[in-house]
């Protein structure tokens, strides 16, 4: 493939850019793919190419969505984040103060800012867990309700893979009366004019690209023991890619994984951050509550994906160690990935914000080969 398959616009310091995306195509790298830079709000490259299927019959379409993974997870904390703006929720009153059944078996104290920032102890469902019980919201809840904490509650972080959409969410349906995706969509996608929803509805299946599956995740431990918060979580339910090709999946009511969307409107949804709270007119958050994002929560090894992270209120900071695209500088940086490698970046000190999302999912959790690739040249190029 050449840059003829590439669609879209783009500035010219991003040419180089432009022939990777073209290049990656071409071998099979990358199959289908949308990857978005604006400046507080206003674009300066948004490019898209390859396929929407596996069997290369669509192309990928400017209208073209596509499961984001846990890209979705910066979204559902953006809602909890604006309703802390509003003043309808206070970030570091307990959880059980707005959700009183979440008090039980010793999570009375636990915070709404250690649920959005991995630090609750309440990591993933108690087994047996399947995916498909996660499409229950009355159920996925009430059992979150009755757990205990893996762990003391604000003392580490542990990655809340699967379930950080359902407790975040939970709070945002208990104060408002609407549902996490009813929320996103009215209070977040349609002022934004984002194409972004929690799920897919109905009308939309044709435009959702079909997800790729990496290698299976090896869940071969090793001496981790069982009742480690990394077993618990990544088998309270054990992944598997293929879900989000059904329709139970784009269905269901998950902030933690299953945002459609593509890197245009990825990057809108999560661009009140990186401009001040105030984007085209429509204003979300203040420069307070952005301010909030980046009062460190946590700062070590992963309990759950057993690396070095960073915790803000509800987002990522730099650390090289483990994401070294991101740069950890004087500027304030916040991002978060999905597994296969989609990723938003924000930079609310300089206005840019960057996403990407593809359907040809590579090895990892946090980002990808590609998805670093990508942001280390975007960054060459605005210097």
């Amino acid at each position: 493939m050449s840059n003829d398959d590439i669609h879209g616009t783009a500035k010219p310091q991003f040419a180089r850019l432009r022939k990777m995306l073209a290049d990656h195509l071409a071998t099979g790298e990358e199959l289908g793919f949308s990857l978005h830079v604006d400046i507080y709000g206003e674009p300066v490259l948004d490019l898209w190419g390859g396929h929407k299927d596996a069997a290369r019959q669509e192309q990928w379409r400017e209208d073209t969505i596509v499961n984001v993974w846990s890209s979705t997870k910066p979204v559902t904390n953006l809602a909890a984040l604006i309703l802390a703006d509003r003043g309808l929720i206070d970030l570091a009153a307990p959880v059980a103060e707005y959700w009183p059944e979440f008090a039980a078996n010793g999570k009375e104290a636990i915070e709404v800012r250690h649920i959005m920032s991995h630090t609750s102890g309440v990591s993933g469902w108690e087994t047996p867990w399947t995916i498909e019980d996660m499409y229950d919201w009355n159920r996925s809840t009430s059992q979150l309700a009755r757990q205990s904490p893996w762990w003391e509650p604000g003392t580490a972080s542990g990655y809340h893979a699967c379930n950080q959409g359902q407790l975040v969410g939970e709070v945002v349906r208990r104060v408002t009366g609407k549902t996490l995706k009813e929320f996103v969509r009215s209070e977040i996608a349609r002022p934004l004019g984002a194409d972004f929803q929690i799920g897919a509805t109905a009308r939309d299946d044709e435009r959702v690209a079909e997800i790729i599956p990496p290698a299976p995740l090896d869940f071969g431990f090793g001496s981790v023991p069982p009742d480690h918060p990394m077993v618990k979580t990544f088998t309270g339910p054990v992944g598997d890619a293929n879900a989000a090709n059904t329709i139970g999946w784009r269905r269901a009511d998950m902030g933690a994984h299953n945002g459609h969307g593509n890197a245009r409107s990825l990057a809108r949804m999560l661009s009140p951050i990186s401009c001040g709270g105030t984007v085209n007119g429509t204003s979300l958050l203040s420069r307070a509550t952005i301010d909030r994002i980046f009062e460190e929560q946590a700062n070590g090894v992963d309990l759950v994906l057993g690396v070095p992270l960073r915790w803000g209120l509800g987002y990522a900071l730099p650390e090289p160690r483990t994401v070294p695209s991101i740069p950890d500088g004087t500027r304030r940086t916040c991002f978060w990935g999905g597994w296969g490698g989609s990723m938003v970046v924000m930079h609310p000190d300089d206005g840019v914000t960057i996403a990407y999302a593809m359907n040809k999912m590579a090895p990892g959790i946090i980002g990808s080969d590609r998805s670093n690739a990508y942001l280390t040249a975007i960054y060459d190029a605005m210097r």
